[in-house]
C-alpha cells in the first residue's frame, strides 16, 4: 500500500527560477538583482526589519481561524488601513498557508528595494 503524504504537511513548492536563500548571513547569499524566494522566517524578518516594516493584516479579511490578509507595513505605504500583528501571529499565519516571500534586496541603482509579494506556489500565482 502506497503512502502519500498530506499537502499540508509537504514544504511549499518553490520556482525554481527564483533564487532560494536559506539563511538571513549575506555572506552564504550570491545573487545578483533578479527576485529571491524564501520561507525562512529569520531572512523575511531581517528584509523587512532593514525596511522599518512592520508584520500586519488587513482588517475585516479574515474569517474564522484565518486572520487576514497578510502584509509587510513599509513606512510611507498608506498603513492607514492594516492592524499590526505579532511576528509569531504572522508567521503562523503564513506557514499554515503555506506562502513563499519573493522579493527584491537592491535596484538597478544599488538602492535597497522595497519589492516583495507573498505567493501560494499551489494556487498556481503568475
Amino acid at each position: 500500500m502506497a503512502t502519500h503524504e498530506r499537502p499540508e504537511n509537504r514544504p511549499p513548492q518553490v520556482d525554481k527560477s527564483e533564487p532560494e536563500i536559506t539563511s538571513p548571513d549575506p555572506a552564504t547569499q550570491s545573487h545578483d538583482r533578479r527576485s529571491l524566494v524564501t520561507t525562512d522566517h529569520e531572512v523575511i524578518r531581517q528584509w523587512a526589519e532593514q525596511r522599518d516594516a512592520r508584520p500586519a493584516i488587513i482588517p475585516d479579511t479574515g474569517h474564522g481561524d484565518h486572520i487576514g490578509v497578510l502584509r509587510l507595513d513599509l513606512p510611507g505605504y498608506g498603513s492607514h488601513n492594516v492592524r499590526h500583528v505579532g511576528w509569531d501571529e504572522w508567521f503562523a499565519a503564513f506557514d499554515a498557508r503555506r506562502l513563499v516571500f519573493v522579493h527584491y534586496e537592491q535596484r538597478p541603482d544599488g538602492s535597497p528595494s522595497n519589492f516583495f509579494r507573498l505567493e501560494s506556489p499551489g494556487r498556481g500565482n503568475p
